[in-house]
């Protein structure tokens, strides 16, 4: 156990290791020493920065960046790139995270979490892409449950939007958790997150290879308004978890909730007030979710109730992030809840 919990040092590499550009993610660590910031030239000084594998189980930025490399193999890159891959321990047991690990995408400048060797390698890869002039970043995830490939932004900025529309015609605006990747690199360059739905499905690294190849050949990113009608725009305005001491299944009537067995399919439907999420045990009063909004304050009370022994909406919201993985839930959450924005800056 004790090797699981080594302290991971930053390894930089001006050059594609041999073998990375079709190894799979759970044999990386036959040719990493784990987090590794690899830097390639371009006709472009300035480097487009892209982080994959912040989540071990989430492999499709990887596979989109291998294809990115075999294409330029034997020619110069429009743009200088800088590749980070993050978390290669739990990429090898495909999980998102290590038991004991801290999660990578919550660790950035900015983070609420305590100082500890992964915050200081961060913080290392921010001051190294600082020094580089960082063009524009991009971090790429899947999710587990149901959903759209989207982006997402933390800033109300007209370059933010301009990237991510690059990408999808939905996007999401959100300032919590603390300590992403995205929300770092905001500080520097535009910044976007990628969610490109499941792993291992063959349209979600082909879209990302086409979205960083775009990318590439940027010359700069505009600062004049993305249309509004050629953006559907959410809030991201709670992150709901389940309490620690609040047992839960999709099945299993023996637990404090039982959930719906089929929550992933609501994600980005608008939802009604009134619509039954799960059932609690016969005469719980105790919501069993803590909802946290941008300031970190528990607003579950203004979001959840119990009715009759059912978990119900009590305001309509749409939510995303859902999922049936009970891994995935307790390491991270239940799900986001959004609010429809408009999108006057």
């Amino acid at each position: 156990m004790a090797a699981l919990m080594d302290a991971p040092s930053l390894t930089q590499l001006d050059h594609v290791p041999q073998g990375l550009t079709e190894i799979a993610a759970e044999r990386l660590h036959t040719i990493l020493p784990g987090p590794t910031l690899i830097h390639l030239p371009g006709r472009q000084e300035r480097p487009l920065f892209v982080s994959v594998l912040l989540h071990g189980n989430e492999p499709t930025g990887l596979l989109a960046v291998q294809s990115l490399l075999r294409k330029y193999s034997d020619q110069t890159l429009p743009r200088a790139l800088s590749v980070f891959i993050g978390n290669v321990s739990a990429a090898r047991s495909g999980v998102r995270r290590l038991d004991g690990q801290v999660d990578y995408n919550r660790i950035w400048p900015g983070t609420t979490h305590s100082a500890c060797p992964e915050t200081a390698m961060m913080q290392s890869v921010m001051e190294e892409m600082a020094r580089r002039r960082v063009f524009a970043s991009i971090d790429v995830h899947n999710n587990t449950g149901v959903n759209p490939h989207y982006a997402c932004v933390n800033r109300l900025d007209h370059r933010f939007f301009r990237l991510a529309s690059m990408f999808s015609r939905l996007v999401i605006y959100f300032t919590y958790p603390k300590g992403t990747q995205t929300s770092a690199f905001a500080r520097l360059c535009p910044a976007v997150t990628l969610e490109c739905g499941k792993p291992g499905q063959k349209y979600g690294s082909e879209h990302v290879f086409e979205y960083l190849d775009a990318c590439l050949h940027l010359t700069d990113i505009p600062d004049h308004p993305v249309a509004s009608q050629d953006l559907d725009f959410y809030h991201t305005v709670v992150q709901v978890t389940v309490r620690e001491n609040v047992s839960f299944d999709f099945s299993s009537e023996d637990t404090d909730l039982r959930l719906n067995e089929d929550l992933d399919h609501l994600n980005f439907t608008e939802l009604s007030a009134g619509t039954a999420l799960g059932m609690v045990k016969n005469g719980s009063s105790t919501l069993p979710f803590i909802a946290c909004d941008e300031s970190g304050q528990d607003v579950a009370a203004d979001y959840f109730e119990i009715r009759e022994d059912r978990l119900v909406l009590k305001r309509a919201v749409m939510p995303s992030m859902l999922t049936l993985d009970k891994r995935i839930i307790r390491q991270d959450c239940f799900c986001y809840l959004m609010e429809r924005k408009s999108l006057n800056l």
